[in-house]
């Protein structure tokens, strides 16, 4: 299968689950192919045939865009290099969940969540410790008959029943023994984390030399400004003080360059996903000839230079939006 015909396939997938769809970021590089919203639930998806052409590079990048934007990265491929990805299974590259198509098809579809990760060593599920407790007390088991039983220490079974993870071997010999579930499924749309150990969110990238100007500007309009270097976006800004008139806080996808074709298609892409994101988007030219680009604002470099706060600032970008809605 193309990646093309890839994409086209887990695009069609979410939105028969109910997901808010942006458009495809058809341009490079590129840390996501689409966002998706589901009520409360956002996620970054990258769509890859192998998933080992997913770099740390990326990874980094699509885990501090799912802090920034409140979102769960995640990666939707086919293969490894040595395998096919195993049904209701997920897998882990620098630290974002990996699920293959089938699993993502039946997490969002049919609501059925994996139970099994993959992790150095081979695969493993959570173990429900106080339930496990609580059938061992029932049938009288001391921890050491149940260890016995299971070809493992007592401390092992000690560590089980404080909430360690188990191979999958020992789970199923768990649910033999007392004939009960005694597995809780992965949190994909939490990132994972209780099955995953990560680092803390990596650090953002230096801003280009190019970016000084801007994010000076929204700097000192009380802004925090986060590079990115392989998005359809030059920044994720957040707004440090305050937010807007119904508490919310303003998150601004940023972008700049010269008013070409190719910068008016990113500056489409940008609000496409700026409304499944619910963030606003401006994009910062030279010489702007319109107001926005399909709700993208348009803001001439000089004109930027001149705003002092985020109010005047988040006034431009909505007039210059709803300019163009009613247009």
């Amino acid at each position: 299968m193309s990646r093309s015909a890839l994409v086209g396939n887990v695009t069609a997938m979410l939105e028969d689950a109910g997901f808010a769809v942006s458009d495809r970021c058809a341009i490079r590089p590129k840390s996501f192919d689409v966002a998706a919203r589901r009520g409360n639930d956002l996620i970054l998806v990258k769509i890859l045939g192998n998933i080992d052409a997913f770099n740390e590079e990326t990874g980094h990048e699509m885990r501090r865009l799912g802090t920034y934007l409140e979102a769960t990265p995640l990666v939707i491929g086919l293969r490894s290099r040595d395998e096919d990805l195993k049904p209701d299974v997920v897998y882990f590259r620098h630290g974002v969940p990996v699920l293959s198509p089938d699993t993502a098809y039946n997490l969002f579809i049919e609501d059925v969540p994996p139970l099994i990760y993959a992790a150095p060593g081979g695969l493993y599920v959570n173990i429900d410790g106080d339930l496990l407790a609580d059938e061992r007390e029932q049938r009288d088991l001391s921890l050491g008959q149940l260890a016995s039983e299971l070809g493992v220490s007592r401390r092992t079974v000690s560590k089980y029943e404080d909430g360690m993870n188990a191979s999958v071997e020992v789970a199923m010999e768990l649910q033999e023994m007392f004939d009960a579930p005694l597995t809780s499924p992965v949190d994909v749309l939490d990132g994972a984390d209780d099955v995953h150990e990560t680092d803390s969110t990596p650090e953002d990238p230096e801003a280009d030399p190019d970016d000084e100007q801007v994010v000076a500007v929204f700097t000192r309009a009380g802004y925090k400004v986060h590079p990115t270097i392989r998005s359809p976006f030059k920044a994720v800004s957040r707004e440090t003080e305050e937010g807007d008139d119904d508490g919310e806080e303003d998150v601004v996808l940023t972008g700049h360059s010269e008013f070409t074709k190719a910068a008016e298609k990113r500056a489409r892409i940008m609000s496409s996903i700026g409304q499944v994101t619910h963030t606003q988007s401006v994009y910062v030219v030279d010489r702007a000839k319109r107001d926005s680009v399909d709700g993208t604002a348009l803001v001439e470099r000089n004109e930027l230079s001149e705003m002092r706060n985020a109010e005047e600032l988040r006034k431009v970008i909505r007039e210059r939006a709803e300019r163009e809605e009613a247009a």
